[in-house]
């Protein structure tokens, strides 16, 4: 199934990038985002590498700064092929798809925490913010949802809206879900030294595009997997204090502390990747692709693509 176009018609003045130029495209479109929150803001400000684990405002900075990797995207889409965001999947519906997927997103959180806890992977560690509620502990974890809208949103936009888009377009929607997928867990691959978890979290993160792809395709816009995204990453890390992608979120949990209990396997807990890098999560992804596979997506992305081929002038 080639020439698939999953969010919009193709229109003639449209161009699309070459194949082999946007996955370097998007290395750059990151390294420079990334390079200018570093050097132009959190250097100034007279923070280093090191403060990201201990201390919230730069964390906050760094998430933030994905949306000059967006901006660069989106750049790119709107001079060079003349298309409109519209056609990467950011198209109507928003608060509804959005919504919808914030709540996918905490379910498929809570089911892998679930599923650890309940097969003795988990022990309680403190209570959070609410040991000794006050108001200001609140404001880092709003501040990192905002920042993990930002980010969560910019690697589906360059992934599942730009990238999966381009590749569906010249060479099918099974290239293009496996390319994108691969290249998204390569780009977590330094997140910790080689281990036997990082090996399984690779497999997860590619599960993971897998299934997000799936999500993408069937409901024919980005505005879920970008809820999505943002909803697992803020309320792993945030939510438990638990690692996020090898990370851990400097502020107090907002439902409670968990870690693993000693003697915990490492492919039950995922060791120092965090629940990313465990069987649990392995299952629910599958639980996860199985279903969007089974109900349609791919039928769905053909009349979608049949219905912006009629449209198309």
């Amino acid at each position: 199934m080639k020439n698939v176009e999953l969010y919009g018609p193709k229109q003639p003045k449209h161009r699309r990038t070459w194949t082999a130029a946007a996955i370097p495209l998007i290395i750059v479109f990151f390294a420079v985002g990334q390079l200018a929150t570093v050097l132009g803001v959190l250097m100034p400000m007279g923070f280093h590498q090191a403060d990201l684990e201990t201390q919230w405002p730069p964390m906050v900075v760094q998430l933030l700064g994905f949306g000059l990797t967006a901006l660069l995207l989106l750049a790119w889409v709107s001079l060079f092929e003349r298309r409109s965001p519209l056609v990467l999947g950011l198209n109507g519906a928003f608060l509804r798809r959005y919504g919808r997927g914030l709540l996918v997103g905490c379910g498929f959180l809570l089911s892998v925490v679930g599923l650890i806890w309940a097969t003795g992977g988990y022990r309680v560690e403190g209570f959070g913010v609410w040991a000794a509620p006050s108001p200001v502990l609140f404001l880092p974890i709003l501040a990192l949802f905002a920042g993990f809208v930002i980010q969560g949103g910019t690697e589906e936009l360059l992934m599942r809206g730009w990238l999966m888009q381009l590749v569906a377009s010249r060479h099918g929607l099974v290239a293009a879900i496996v390319i994108n997928s691969a290249l998204f867990a390569i780009m977590h691959g330094g997140n910790i030294a080689p281990s036997k978890e990082l090996a399984l979290a690779l497999v997860n993160l590619i599960l993971f595009g897998v299934m997000i792809s799936l999500y993408a395709i069937k409901e024919g816009s980005l505005w879920g997997v970008c809820a999505w995204h943002t909803a697992w990453n803020w309320l792993l890390g945030v939510g438990f204090g638990l690692e996020v992608s090898g990370g851990r979120m400097p502020v107090q949990s907002l439902v409670i502390d968990l870690a693993p209990k000693a003697g915990a396997p490492w492919w039950l807990t995922g060791g120092a990747f965090g629940p990313e890098a465990s069987v649990a999560t392995t299952i629910v992804l599958l639980a996860g692709s199985a279903y969007f596979g089974a109900t349609g997506a791919f039928r769905t992305a053909r009349a979608r693509s049949a219905a912006f081929s009629d449209t198309s002038v």
